[in-house]
């Protein structure tokens, strides 16, 4: 479906917030060019949702934001999700500004870069655009541009060859004011033989806040790189969360992603990795709870093109009372990647007679000599397993929540952070709308 007129957003615009951030000229024309593509593009597909019914065409007003002198006056979500002291690095977005940077003088002495967008493309101004929009690129569709042209604040995230971080650096975009612009950029680029674990979550002041989450996620990791990243959404409601993450990975590259979706609105998220050396990897593992009347769309991809390239996709998705999800798991492998191997699983448990799930795994092969496997299923929690619980002395609520909360613990243990990790658990028993009495 085309989208005319419909950019909430113009040309003056976009060079008041351009100059109000002293951006270089190279970034306010690829801006200006972005709003001049989204006239003549039509949405994303997603799949079996009416994506055109969505609160998807408001992208709010640029909201300026003082920096924050520390995080003691930090609203109560963002400071529980901050490990003390911070070892690393911390970035923090509010509304369409980011606030709050820190990193390590030990980690900057090794040339290690953690900024904002806007500062990155003033101070690192060749390296940002040679990455900058390139594994999410603008024509994609009407959303791609959009975004490319009004995102504010973001995150810019360099490792250069040959350093390993040890610690996860992290990032925390909380949005508090319904009608602000919130529209993160992360970028990412991680050297040859280098090594990062990013940690962010996007989260919502209030249950009442309605903006439009147009969101990207940009990776580029070197030859040998091994990079971690783990993201949580815990949007209101009211806000629609669109969300792009994309990784390019070079010869004997790893990418692992770990994502929880736990946002209370309409969410379509696509995870891709293309997998272009020669022997890298990518590894993506993906939970999502849905309740109440949300309808939710989430794709993993994996496409090869170099040979002994190596893909895995878990998604688990549990949805309660009315939610419909759409979960897809797409394997692509080019001709002439060889010895290639790609295998996913998607799985949803259904909470509700009410509740829609759709498990969609897709194989694509264009060459013979490859490893390639899939594994779907819907269906309600394993009575058997329920019974056995209830026979040592549990009760029903309790085995049940124990059974679904065992279907999604492989992906939470794996978060890096222990607040993040506390917090996720925390949001998987409130969406799973668990009572105070079992909790132990």
């Amino acid at each position: 479906m085309r989208v005319q007129n419909r950019v909430s957003v113009n040309a003056d615009d976009l060079c008041a917030w351009s100059r109000a951030k002293a951006e270089p000229q190279w970034l306010l024309e690829q801006r200006l060019q972005a709003l001049k593509q989204a006239e003549n593009l039509e949405l994303p597909e997603v799949e079996k949702m009416k994506l055109e019914r969505w609160d998807i065409y408001e992208h709010g007003d640029y909201k300026a934001e003082n920096m924050w002198p520390g995080l003691q006056g930090a609203h109560e979500a963002v400071h529980s999700l901050v490990n003390f002291p911070v070892e690393g690095g911390l970035i923090v977005q509010h509304n369409s500004d980011v606030v709050y940077t820190e990193l390590s003088a030990d980690l900057a002495a090794q040339g290690v870069i953690l900024t904002d967008l806007h500062t990155a493309a003033r101070e690192h101004g060749e390296l940002v655009q040679r990455y900058l929009g390139q594994a999410v690129k603008p024509e994609e569709h009407w959303l791609s541009a959009v975004h490319s042209a009004v995102w504010s604040g973001g995150v810019f995230l360099y490792i250069p060859d040959g350093v390993e971080v040890e610690v996860p650096l992290q990032a925390i975009f909380y949005s508090s004011m319904s009608g602000a612009c919130f529209a993160p950029h992360i970028l990412i680029v991680a050297g040859n033989n280098s090594k990062i674990s990013y940690v962010d979550n996007c989260i919502s002041g209030r249950e009442d806040i309605k903006v439009l989450h147009n969101g990207v996620l940009e990776v580029f990791a070197g030859a040998g790189s091994k990079v971690q990243v783990a993201s949580v959404h815990q949007l209101a409601a009211p806000t629609t969360d669109f969300t792009q993450r994309r990784a390019v990975v070079l010869a004997d590259g790893a990418v692992e992603w770990i994502i929880g979706e736990m946002n209370n609105g309409y969410t379509a998220a696509d995870t891709k990795t293309l997998l272009q050396g020669n022997g890298s990897t990518s590894d993506a593992k993906v939970i999502a709870v849905g309740s109440g009347s949300q309808k939710l769309s989430y794709t993993t991809q994996a496409q090869h093109f170099g040979r002994s390239s190596v893909s895995q996709m878990i998604t688990r998705a549990v949805m309660r009372e009315e939610a419909t999800a759409i979960i897809n798991g797409i394997t692509k492998i080019e001709k002439g990647a060889t010895n290639c191997d790609g295998q996913q699983t998607e799985r949803i448990l259904m909470l509700s007679p009410k509740a829609r799930g759709d498990a969609n795994p897709i194989l694509l092969i264009d060459e013979d000599d490859v490893t390639a496997g899939h594994a779907a299923s819907v269906g309600q929690v394993n009575a058997e397993q329920i019974y056995y619980l209830m026979s040592r002395g549990i009760s029903r609520n309790e085995a049940e929540y124990l059974v679904i909360f065992g279907f999604l613990a492989p992906v939470i243990s794996e978060i890096p952070l222990e607040g993040v990790r506390s917090r996720l658990q925390d949001l998987v028993e409130r969406k799973l709308g668990r009572s105070h009495e079992f909790k132990s």
